[in-house]
């Protein structure tokens, strides 16, 4: 007599594998992000922009020039932070669940099924 295919040791393989493979994706991508969307050439170009444009107005003594560039700056910043911590938060999930799904790996040769 054959074993069924969808018996509670194969469902637990399966349920394991699919976590890990998920957690390397989420991981992935987390790293995808802060790679390209924190580091990415556009802020650092439009930082640099609104710096030289801020340097100008204090040249020119142009005080809604300054406050603009400097709202303009703080803006930029809170992006890639906010980028970053996406990031990271994405990277840090997808390590949780492989290091559960390897949990549950090694736990399933301790169930008697």
């Amino acid at each position: 007599m054959s074993q069924p295919l969808f018996n509670p040791y194969n469902l637990l393989i399966v349920m394991t594998g699919t976590i890990f493979f998920l957690g390397i994706l989420t991981f992935l991508t987390g790293c995808i992000i802060l790679l390209i969307r924190a580091l990415g050439r556009d802020v650092q170009n439009i930082s640099a922009q609104t710096a030289k444009l801020a340097a100008k107005g204090l040249a020119e003594d142009v005080a809604g020039l300054v406050g603009n560039a400097s709202t303009l700056l703080e803006a930029m910043n809170q992006f890639v932070r906010t980028t970053a911590g996406i990031g990271v938060l994405l990277a840090i999930l997808g390590m949780v669940m492989m290091g559960a799904s390897c949990w549950l790996g090694l736990k399933i040769n301790l169930i008697n099924l």
